[in-house]
């Protein structure tokens, strides 16, 4: 995708990204939309969270922009894939892009923990392939040796949609929804920050 192909958000965004460089040992949050939204400054604070999300993107975008993502982050939590099925890409092809953002993460960020989300539910008819796709999902983080994190049974409705109360349009979030999302990640948080307070030397 060219710069004029893009959207004025997607290029508003990258072009930002483009000249601020994330200050060393932040927790980036890499993804599409659905993480675009998360205030993750607030709901973390004092984490030194950064928001790479930008609305729109598939995984082959990300990959292509992942080199001007990373400073030596502690962490990073890559979630992407919904737009790639909205476009027809195949599992096995988002599969293998996002492979290859993790193992790029890794050969740039190699002290950072990666940590692979599932893409969220969708509604009913995308119910199956988000479920096939979320354990192509999973695999790619067993074979890189990266934590997996299961999102759907805390947002799932019993027919694959997001629950009541959780989005606006089936698919993007509510507050509710990314509190739920924050519920699921603040043990991965703590453990993050109780491994860079020791690292340092401090007294946890």
């Amino acid at each position: 995708m060219t710069e004029k192909q893009m959207g004025k958000g997607q290029q508003t965004r990258r072009t930002q990204f483009a000249l601020l460089v994330p200050e060393p040992n932040s927790i980036v949050f890499l993804g599409d939309s659905i993480t675009e939204g998360g205030l993750w400054e607030e709901w973390f604070p004092g984490e030194h969270s950064v928001n790479r999300g930008i609305g729109g993107e598939t995984s082959v975008q990300v990959l292509k922009r992942i080199d001007g993502t990373l400073n030596d982050p502690v962490a990073v939590f890559l979630l992407i894939g919904t737009n790639d099925l909205t476009v027809g890409y195949s599992i096995p092809v988002i599969a293998n892009n996002v492979e290859r953002i993790v193992e790029r993460v890794r050969a740039l960020a190699p002290n950072a923990q990666v940590f692979v989300q599932s893409v969220m539910p969708r509604g009913a008819r995308w119910k199956p392939s988000v479920l096939r796709l979320n354990t192509a999902l999973a695999d790619v983080a067993d074979r890189c040796a990266v934590r997996y994190i299961d999102l759907w049974p805390a947002l799932s409705d019993s027919d694959g949609s997001l629950r009541p109360g959780m989005t606006i349009d089936g698919l993007h979030l509510t507050g509710p929804g990314y509190k739920a999302w924050v519920h699921e990640l603040q043990p991965f948080i703590a453990a993050i920050r109780a491994r860079s307070t020791e690292r340092n030397g401090q007294a946890v």
